[in-house]
């Protein structure tokens, strides 16, 4: 087995002994895993450079992760279920998605929120992945070792994208403060900086002698392999791209391995060998949130799915709004956290099932390796409309010329969520975020969605515990009309007042690193045609007709969408809102909303009824908001639990546009 040990560093009563219906109180065991893995073995031949790695005496590579088990303090209690929540960054997302629990620091408790996975009885499970996740107390890691040759450490070219929302002259070589890859020399005058008006416009170079790998100390510019300054400044809104050698690999792929051999550990290690579940898993289930939900696409690309004895890892996964990517998880000099869309993330195949390129004329599909040995585990892909306009949602189900739907596997489904963002939005509406210094030109999309996250858990362990099969996808398709082009959609919201949609659209082009993708050759990448992008058909309001259609859609008081574009006030004023400062960041939503009154409506122009045209009260309202969440109910794409819930949020959301006060505007303002 390829845990060695798993050493426990303290046990302690979750959420203060806080009793969890009748699975009763929770243990949280926090603590370091170690490894050692054969590279020599078929199941571990994926992970780019393991040949590379040094090894122990017995020619074993080695490395640890942190981790975390959050347990029914009598095992017995619990559903016999493990949920494996993928970190996302050296975070752990689940108990703000599943149990609308509030964020909080890495190092302060775990806020239990509403007790969802624990009053359900679910073991859940956390252990690091990721190698450069910043230095910060409580943030989750592996520990991994570099690649090495004979000659010593491997030496190679990075790139670094990002994307300003304020004017700066410094920018750091990483994402969101993750260990960079320092450059090799600070005088290296190879080394290119290029701009862009956004990420499809032509590059320009930017002179070496304008720009220098440093920071601003004071007052002064002091020499830095991690940052780069220009005196000049960086543009907000502006697209920039620093192109370095650096030093040092790590074996970033070895966080594949850590998630699969700590789960098959938990299945099938002793109690003698410290496993605290030994003798209570018959399940499990995976679930990946953005970063991480793009993780788990590459886990099942890669065939990680079964462990070195060809047993089964996760009986079912939830890749949530990962689109059509996977990530930068298992090349040479990958950068984990980027979200660049000219980088490994963006790379073909998209779909599960095999499909051929036709301009590349290559073969591939997600699961061919899982599905040559009969390993495909139950699947549910949710998504948003932000994956769909930020240019991939639509390849896992469509063909690559755009013009057919494709079979989905028997074992998988996959859904989006109508109207929503790629994060889940919050009241108050507003359009400006101090966190990230982003404004936009409409207001935040504020739909909260995670109803559809608690309904889906339970219908995949239902299906892997009984056999009943989960609810049926649920996504814009081309048979029935609701899958259109970026370009259709957009005709229908310029008709709104003020309203006026991305430009440039979003696309993912073919890209070309080299013959070796775990090596990559061509750094940047050689830049080849779009593929296809489509989107869900809009109804008059604005609305989505596709997905799963909560009472925020059907019963509207807005529009909500998965896109919005910048304000003039950041930069790239109309280009799409991306979030994490680069281009192929996460879109932010818009909340578009409905006048109050007729008179509001014909003095801004506005098509779409108002308010007061659709509802003779907030309770004639609140009425059809509960018969359109009991019918969800009814199909499965909703707890029972959650109605009232439901209804809740839109009394509220009703309250927020009801208040606010319009201001004629002219349309496309």
């Amino acid at each position: 087995m390829a845990v060695t040990k798993l050493e426990i560093n303290s046990r302690s009563p979750f959420a203060q002994g806080q009793p969890f219906g009748d699975t009763g109180g929770y243990e949280q065991i926090d603590g370091t895993v170690y490894f050692a893995v054969d590279p020599g073995h078929p199941a571990n031949e994926p992970i780019a450079d393991l040949k590379l790695a040094t090894r122990d005496a017995s020619g074993m590579v080695t490395f640890s992760s942190d981790f975390r088990i959050l347990q029914p303090t009598d095992p017995s209690k619990g559903n016999r279920s493990v949920f494996f929540d993928i970190l996302n960054r050296g975070k752990a997302p689940a108990l703000r998605n599943f149990n609308n629990a509030p964020e909080v620091a890495p190092d302060a408790p775990m806020d239990p929120g509403n007790g969802f996975l624990m009053r359900y009885g679910y073991t859940v499970v956390w252990c690091g992945w990721q190698c450069d996740v910043p230095d910060l107390p409580g943030v989750m890691r592996i520990n991994v070792p570099d690649a090495v040759t004979a000659e010593g450490p491997i030496s190679g070219e990075v790139v670094v994208t990002f994307h300003p929302n304020t004017p700066t002259q410094v920018q750091y070589l990483s994402d969101r403060s993750h260990r960079p890859y320092p450059a090799n020399k600070l005088e290296d005058w190879d080394s290119v900086l290029t701009v862009q008006e956004h990420e499809d416009a032509p590059e320009e170079i930017i002179p070496r002698e304008q720009w220098a790998f440093a920071r601003i100390e004071g007052d002064r510019v002091v020499p830095d392999a991690r940052h780069i300054y220009m005196a000049a400044g960086f543009v907000p809104g502006k697209v920039y791209q620093v192109n370095y050698t650096t030093t040092g690999a790590p074996i970033v792929g070895l966080g594949m391995l850590a998630t699969r051999d700590m789960m098959s550990f938990l299945r099938h290690g002793s109690t003698e060998q410290d496993n605290p579940c030994a003798g209570y898993v018959d399940r499990a289930h995976s679930f990946g949130v953005s970063q991480s939900g793009r993780f788990l696409r590459h886990f099942l690309y890669l065939g990680m799915n079964e462990d070195e004895s060809g047993r089964t890892v996760f009986d079912g996964l939830i890749p949530h709004v990962g689109g059509g990517k996977r990530g930068e998880f298992n090349h040479r000099f990958a950068q984990p956290s980027s979200q660049a869309s000219r980088s490994p993330n963006s790379l073909f195949p998209f779909s599960d099932t095999d499909q051929t390129d036709p301009e590349t004329g290559r073969t591939d599909g997600l699961m061919r390796r899982l599905a040559a040995k009969g390993k495909v585990p139950k699947v549910m892909y949710i998504n948003t409309p932000s994956e769909y306009w930020g240019g991939h949602g639509s390849l896992l189900h469509t063909d690559l010329t755009g013009t057919r739907d494709l079979d989905l596997l028997d074992s998988v489904r996959i859904y989006m969520v109508g109207g929503a963002q790629h994060a889940n939005g919050s009241l108050p509406l507003t359009d400006f975020d101090p966190g990230d210094d982003i404004r936009t030109q409409q207001l935040f999309n504020c739909l909260d969605y995670r109803a559809v996250l608690r309904a889906a858990l339970v219908n995949l362990d239902r299906w892997a515990k009984t056999g009943q099969e989960a609810p049926p996808s649920r996504y814009p398709r081309l048979s029935d009309g609701t899958a259109v082009t970026p370009g259709d959609a957009s005709a229908s919201f310029r008709a709104i007042p003020g309203v006026n949609p991305p430009v440039p659209l979003r696309r993912f082009t073919r890209l070309d690193f080299g013959p070796d993708p775990g090596v990559p050759t061509n750094v940047p990448p050689v830049v080849g045609n779009p593929y296809p992008s489509l989107v869900s058909a809009v109804d008059s309001d604005g609305n989505e007709l596709a997905g799963i259609r909560l009472p925020f859609i059907t019963v509207p008081v807005a529009a909500y969408t998965g896109w919005n574009v910048r304000h003039a006030d950041i930069g790239g004023a109309g280009q799409t809102m991306s979030t994490g400062g680069a281009t192929g960041g996460t879109l932010r939503g818009s909340t578009i909303p409905f006048a109050v009154t007729r008179e509001d409506r014909e003095a801004t122009g506005d098509p779409r009824l108002s308010i007061e045209e659709r509802y003779a009260s907030k309770e004639d309202y609140l009425e059809q908001v509960r018969q359109a969440a009991q019918d969800l109910v009814d199909q499965g794409y909703v707890l029972g639990e959650d109605l009232p819930r439901l209804v809740d949020q839109c009394s509220q959301l009703y309250d927020a546009v009801a208040s606010r006060v319009s201001v004629p505007q002219a349309a496309n303002d």
